[in-house]
């Protein structure tokens, strides 16, 4: 009997988080079926009762740093999979972290001459201020200037709430908006297919050449924490 690679999620399907990393996959790692859980105490549950098999298990749980009650759930996460040997747990913060840490955000998703770049200059200044002490290891994010002059209720927030508040803020009112229940036909579409798209819609890709989806994902696999992660797993993406 052949042996199957599952990619396990906690994001329900049909979500943001869902739909993202079923098009990663289908493009990427066709032959990686991805399987949603529905929600951190499903994903838990099954890799708890998963009896060790041929087949091989990518488990993505959110890894958000400073929220007390995931990091206690990821801890017994960690413990359950480290007893399976078919098992790996992947270290991302969450779906919207991906997206914001991508090298090539800001240049996809605002023309050079964007009002927004403007508009948005606090939260794009904010989002690299981000980005930088997470890479460092930098769990005092909320000391930094410019993510407390752009967010004085920084103390609400936990890493991963941070992180898809930023990426709504900079993608709404674009091909590329995300939030938690919907992520831009942008990003999961190759360029020009968002059915809503005005003459005036104009997005950086339009300037440095319209891309595929495939070529879209290969370039968000290649300019984030993705390919390492994928790479730890065992896994090289098919480019």
């Amino acid at each position: 009997m052949s042996s199957e690679i599952y990619l396990w999620i906690e994001d329900r399907e049909g979500k943001a988080g869902y739909r993202f990393w079923d098009s990663l996959l289908k493009y990427l790692f066709p032959n990686i079926v991805v399987e949603s859980k529905k929600n951190s105490s499903g994903l838990i549950k099954a890799v708890k009762d998963l009896e060790n098999t041929r087949n091989r298990y990518v488990i993505v749980f959110d890894n958000s740093f400073d929220n007390t009650q995931a990091v206690m759930e990821r801890k017994l996460l960690k413990q359950y999979a480290d007893n399976r040997e078919n098992v790996v747990l992947m270290d991302i913060i969450c779906f919207e972290y991906i997206l914001l840490e991508f090298q090539n955000l800001i240049d996809w998703i605002y023309a050079p001459d964007d009002e927004f770049l403007k508009k948005r200059a606090k939260v794009i200044s904010a989002r690299e201020r981000l980005i930088g002490a997470v890479e460092k290891g930098n769990m005092n994010y909320k000391d930094i200037k410019e993510i407390v002059d752009y967010n004085e209720h920084i103390d609400e927030y936990n890493v991963e709430q941070l992180s898809a508040k930023f990426l709504f803020d900079l993608t709404r009112n674009t091909g590329f908006e995300v939030s938690k229940g919907r992520i831009g036909d942008c990003w999961i579409k190759s360029c020009c297919e968002w059915k809503n798209r005005m003459d005036n819609d104009i997005c950086g890709l339009d300037y440095s050449g319209r891309l595929s989806v495939q070529a879209k994902m290969k370039s968000i696999y290649e300019g984030t924490c993705l390919k390492k992660q994928f790479h730890e797993a065992g896994l090289e993406a098919t480019l």
